[in-house]
Formats: structure tokens, C-alpha cells, sequence
């Protein structure tokens, strides 16, 4: 029998929005699960208290709300949904981020801690922490977190690649790069995938593709990715274009960097498929919680990444990635792309390393462990479904139509 589940989420612009885009492959996934999903998104409806008045209206079986404090304009409302509704209905809620922000950030942590120990309101997530049917985290960080704060153990259901692979000709794919790039077929393309934000470094990665170009004189960089995001409003977006743009002139790598902007899902795969190798050199590191970083996985192409702070345990270096020790760093990242540039064997073991790790983390691998919750949340005995993994288990945006160089 097919259920009904809600999806709700803060914003539905999926192009901005990673969050919401984890929401949309979700929903094309679920319906092979049993489940019947509908989408409601808070500023579509007009707000939270609106968006419980659809929910009322649509009367599902059990709705599974995605928390992220930003994708509800860090507004505690959100946190109040289960006591809006006319009805009760069980909750499924992912916590998205954790860890990090309160609400009221004034209020003492004593204070706090009796709350959650009570089980009365959880700072970051409000009702939805203590009273949701079930938690899902995407990363063993923040299942501690919570572990930790609410004395819950969440259901760990990691993301899937924001880009999966096309069904095109991935062994022609490096060819039809260059030719569209103008670049020679043995040039060597460097890709970055992801919303182009300060904290994904890739003002670095210019600096180092400077570094790169007097041994790689042919070296190209693509990025692929969109700039205005719900963490970069249009025109702070726009002045960052311009500052990148800016910095490869003064680099003297202007003809050596093509900036894509937003581009559908199957023209990332044409990139993922067709580049010598993937560099995600983010500011704060890269972990297992970057939907690109699961996409370049997917396409089984190397990576240079920066190590997080604290580290994944997914990311290892000559296994998996290439990591970098040092964020912000042009001549490190410069170091780290040379080793994989100059070592067809370690880019091969990264690569399929890479692969390994992500073949358990498609989409319906994700709306299968997620069809396995919203049993055991609702109560429904199930004979068929996916185990969803616990925290210690193991099993992750479509980015203007046609690439133009900087200029």
C-alpha cells in the first residue's frame, strides 16, 4: 500500500540551495520506495504557520521536515511546526546542521541543558529535537551531537551526489571538453565543482594554478558552479564574480580559467566526466557531508581536497583523496595537485577509491534507508526495506547554459 509522506523544507529554489536540492532527489527517489512524497516549502506557502495549514489540508501519513536554522531565515518558528498542526502526525526530522547556533543565543547554557535533559525544546531545532517520531543526521559528527544534547541516537542517512552520472559516453567525454574549451586534447582540466562561495577556496585555487602553470603551461580550470546562493545574495554574488575574475588577471591566468555559472545537471556530468581531476580546496576542509565532493566521487574522478579540522574518516589520503593540510594556501594546494598530475597510479587508486566509498550513496540508496525510517517512525512493519545505517554505520546544485571564460 502506498503511504503519504510531506517533505518540508524552508526554501524550494533547489539551483541555491543544497538543502532543498537534497529535498528534490529525494522526492524523485521515494515513490519506488512505497512512498508518496509532496513538497512544502515554508516561503512558498508564505510561512511556517501556512505551511501547516497545507499540511493540514494534504493530511499525510507522516511528514519529514529538513532542518537547516538558515534554510528558515534563523527563525525558531520552524522548530514549533508539530504544534501547529490540527492533527497529530509523526515527525521525521533531518538535522541538516548541528551543533552550532541557538536560539536565544543569550540564554545560558545551564539553562539550556535542563530544557534538553527535560526533553521539553532542543536550542537549535526547537520541538522538533525532543518530540520527532525520528532523527536523521547525515554525518557521525553531528550523531554524537545529538546524542550528546537530547540523549537520542539518530538514524545516520548519509547524502548523495548533488550530480549523478548521465547515461553519455563518459570514455568520449575528455574530448568533447577540450574541444568545447578550444583547448588541444592533450590538455590537462582541472574541475571544481559547487555553489562559488569565499569558503570554498577558490581564490586559492588560482593561486595555485599560477603556481601549476609554469610545469603544466597547458593547465585549465573549470568552475563549474553557480555563484548566488541563500549564503550569497545576488549582489554580494555578483561582486564576488568580480573579484575572482580580478584576481586570475592579476595571476596572469585569465585565458586558463573558465567560469561556467549555473549549468543543468547533465552538462556537470559532461564536465566530471570529461577532467583530468576534481579540487574541492574549501576553507574549513571537506568532509562526506559535500554533496560534490559525493559527485566527483560518482563520476570516479580524483580529488585534491583540504583536510577538515576534524577530519572524515571516509577521506584518506592516497585511498581516496589527495589532502591538503593547509586551507588557504595557494603553494599547498599547488603541492597536492602536482602529486596527482605527476602519479597516474595514485590518481587511478584515488579515483576508484573515490568510487568504492560513493557506490552506496546514490539516490535510491538514500530514499531506500529513508523508506526504512518512516516505517519504524510510523509504525509500519516492513518486509523489503534497506537497513538505515546507525551513527557508527557506513553505508551525500544543477550548476548559465554555456561555459565563457573569464574576462
Amino acid at each position: 500500500m502506498t503511504r503519504r509522506v510531506a517533505l518540508v523544507c524552508g526554501t524550494d529554489a533547489a539551483d541555491r540551495d543544497g538543502v532543498a536540492d537534497s529535498v528534490r532527489r529525494l522526492a524523485e527517489s521515494l515513490p519506488a520506495t512505497g512512498w508518496s512524497p509532496s513538497v512544502v516549502s515554508t516561503a512558498v506557502a508564505g510561512g511556517v504557520r501556512a505551511a501547516a495549514r497545507q499540511l493540514d489540508r494534504l493530511a499525510p501519513d507522516l511528514v519529514h521536515l529538513h532542518f537547516a536554522p538558515s534554510a528558515y531565515g534563523f527563525s525558531p518558528v520552524a522548530g514549533l511546526l508539530p504544534a501547529l498542526l490540527r492533527r497529530p502526525v509523526p515527525f521525521v526530522t533531518t538535522l541538516h546542521e548541528y551543533g552550532w547556533w541557538a536560539w536565544p543565543a543569550r540564554l545560558p547554557g545551564p539553562i539550556w541543558r535542563a530544557l534538553e535533559r527535560a526533553g521539553w525544546w532542543d536550542r537549535e531545532s526547537g520541538l522538533l529535537g525532543p518530540h520527532s517520531a525520528a532523527l536523521v543526521v547525515t554525518n557521525s559528527g553531528h550523531a554524537e551531537a545529538v546524542a550528546a544534547r537530547l540523549g537520542r541516537r539518530p538514524h545516520l542517512v548519509p547524502l548523495g551526489p548533488n550530480v549523478e552520472p548521465t547515461h553519455g559516453d563518459p570514455a568520449g567525454a575528455r574530448g568533447a571538453l577540450r574541444a568545447r574549451l578550444g583547448l588541444d586534447q592533450s590538455a590537462r582540466v582541472l574541475a571544481f565543482f559547487g555553489f562559488v562561495h569565499p569558503v570554498k577556496g577558490v581564490r586559492y585555487l588560482l593561486d595555485a594554478l599560477a603556481e601549476l602553470r609554469a610545469a603544466y603551461p597547458d593547465l585549465h580550470l573549470v568552475v563549474a558552479g553557480g555563484f548566488t546562493s541563500l549564503a550569497l545574495p545576488a549582489d554580494e554574488a555578483a561582486a564576488f564574480r568580480r573579484e575572482l575574475v580580478a584576481h586570475a588577471a592579476d595571476r596572469g591566468v585569465t585565458d586558463a580559467v573558465t567560469l561556467t555559472g549555473h549549468l543543468p545537471a547533465a552538462e556537470v556530468s559532461r564536465i566530471l566526466h570529461g577532467a583530468d581531476a576534481a579540487v574541492l580546496p574549501f576553507t574549513a576542509g571537506v568532509t562526506t557531508k559535500s554533496g560534490a565532493l559525493l559527485a566527483v566521487w560518482a563520476h570516479r574522478l580524483p580529488v585534491v581536497a583540504t583536510r577538515a579540522t576534524e577530519p572524515d574518516p571516509q577521506l584518506t589520503d592516497g585511498e581516496t583523496a589527495v589532502l591538503v593540510e593547509a586551507v588557504r594556501n595557494g603553494p599547498a594546494l599547488a603541492a597536492g595537485i602536482r602529486r596527482l598530475l605527476d602519479d597516474p597510479a595514485l590518481a587511478g587508486r584515488v579515483a576508484a577509491g573515490g568510487a568504492a566509498t560513493a557506490a552506496g550513496r546514490s539516490w535510491s540508496a538514500v530514499a531506500a534507508r529513508y523508506a526504512h525510517v518512516y516505517a519504524e517512525a510510523s509504525g509500519v512493519r516492513e518486509a523489503r526495506a534497506a537497513p538505515a545505517a546507525g551513527p557508527g554505520g557506513s553505508p551525500g546544485p544543477a550548476v548559465d547554459s554555456a561555459p565563457a571564460a573569464v574576462r
